[in-house]
């Protein structure tokens, strides 16, 4: 899966929010300063090209929908961070975290307790 960019990225969450929407639609949502719309219908059809996005035809215009799940995009990006910063570790990478943003000793027991219910 590729990566995008933090601008596609934010169009990414915008369709994942609205589950599907032209690109007025998805301009509407993007908050102020807006960008062109010339940009946002840019952007989603790189999303588009990258696999990210299809659409389906409506009158004269597009309706836009993502193909990638939300969570499957953030999967990767997760593990991605993990390897890149973390040499693959979930363990340094829960520790620096709570090092860097005082994670207390209750949080990480509702962590836990979360992964654990995950598991079962």
């Amino acid at each position: 899966m590729k990566q995008l960019t933090k601008a596609e990225e934010e169009v990414m969450q915008l369709l994942w929010k609205i589950k599907k929407g032209n690109v007025a639609a998805i301009l509407e949502e993007l908050p102020e300063p807006k960008p062109a719309y010339n940009t946002v219908s840019t952007i989603v059809r790189i999303l588009e090209d990258k696999g990210f996005v299809s659409h389906e035809k409506v009158g004269k215009g597009h309706v836009y929908f993502p193909l990638v799940k939300k969570e499957e995009y953030s999967n990767q990006s997760l593990n991605k961070l993990m390897d890149g910063y973390f040499q693959g570790s979930f363990s340094s990478m829960v520790s620096f975290f709570m090092k860097k943003n005082d994670i207390s000793l209750k949080e990480l027991e509702e962590i836990m307790k979360n992964i654990k219910d995950e598991e079962q």
